[in-house]
């Protein structure tokens, strides 16, 4: 099977696909004044999905995460996932969620192939939650998080990412919650994008502060696997689950991308800080198309840098996060 690899040796078993743009929620780092449509043509359906992966499946991928905005806003997502199951090649199929939904949907999302889900919560306390994403959900998404547990979820993983003085001392409730609970709890450091630069400049925290303190307690580092995703985790012999960390500003953190992204309306984007996408939908209209689709993508790939532009606040198309899935 052919394996998709860049200019710079970096192999690519890892899809995230964006489902759509809109979001429920209005999280204070991306989009604090909600989602406003703004009128252009549909996100992919399932047909152009289906013909998408397929060519990834093709090219070496085999683990495939959902992202929006909120994937679980599609009315046809357990329809979305049971399709993309059905690829040939395709092993993991992973969801990245507020959560809102779970305590309703997940079952049948597991059921038409789930095997890995990626919950955003910013606080383990409510008010701080509320605060930071204009939504009191947090009971049922916790029940959520309860019940993929019940069903026996391959990868139960959170995500809060981590903002100075708003959740930046939740470590130790962190490390309690964790004590007794199977599941990896990931801080992401705050990223800027083209609309949160005031926002960034308040509330970003390097991600050393964390290391820091995981090492001092007693966490030491895992291996990573081969398509795991960008965190570095750490465990701990008394503690049931794992904490990840992931840190967008290191030095080497582009050495280990093994990721593509292809946006909701269909553009290929090499890196989430890019300064372009390459339009894949023309491609995904007909199966007569799928060799020159397998040519675009792998070209395009050739194009990719060695990392992003960040560290000189290049932050490329990406307006918000919830604009191509983070």
């Amino acid at each position: 099977m052919t394996q998709l690899t860049d200019g710079f040796g970096r192999r690519f078993p890892y899809l995230r696909l964006s489902l759509t743009e809109a979001c429920n929620f209005r999280c204070s780092y991306c989009l604090p004044d909600g989602y406003q449509a703004d009128g252009r043509p549909t996100f992919l359906d399932v047909d152009e999905i289906v013909r998408l992966v397929r060519a990834f499946a093709t090219l070496g991928m085999h683990k495939i995460r959902l992202t929006g905005g909120e994937p679980s806003l599609r009315k046809d997502l357990e329809q979305i996932i049971a399709r993309v199951a059905g690829v040939p090649g395709i092993r993991k199929i992973a969801i990245t969620t507020n959560g809102t939904l779970l305590p309703r949907r997940l079952p049948g999302w597991h059921r038409a192939g789930l095997t890995a889900l990626n919950v955003s919560m910013d606080s383990l306390q409510r008010d701080r939650f509320h605060a930071i994403t204009g939504h009191d959900r947090q009971p049922e998404i916790l029940q959520g998080i309860a019940l993929a547990q019940e069903l026996g979820m391959e990868s139960i993983k959170l995500n809060a990412v981590l903002l100075r003085g708003l959740n930046d001392n939740e470590l130790p409730a962190w490390m309690a919650f964790l004590r007794d609970r199977p599941v990896s709890v990931r801080f992401i450091e705050l990223m800027r994008t083209g609309d949160n630069a005031a926002y960034f400049e308040r509330h970003h925290l390097r991600a050393d502060v964390v290391v820091d303190q995981l090492l001092a307690a007693g966490w030491r580092l895992r291996p990573r696997a081969a398509d795991a995703g960008p965190a570095r985790e750490y465990t701990h012999p008394d503690h049931r689950g794992s904490i990840g960390v992931i840190a967008p500003y290191a030095r080497d953190f582009c050495q280990g991308c093994n990721r593509l992204r292809v946006t909701a309306r269909g553009d290929l984007r090499l890196c989430l800080f890019g300064e372009f996408g390459v339009p894949l939908r023309p491609l995904l209209q007909h199966e007569d198309d799928r060799d020159a689709l397998l040519a675009r993508i792998t070209t395009q790939l050739g194009l990719k840098a060695a990392g992003h532009g960040l560290h000189q606040g290049q932050t490329g198309l990406t307006p918000n996060l919830a604009s191509i899935g983070g």
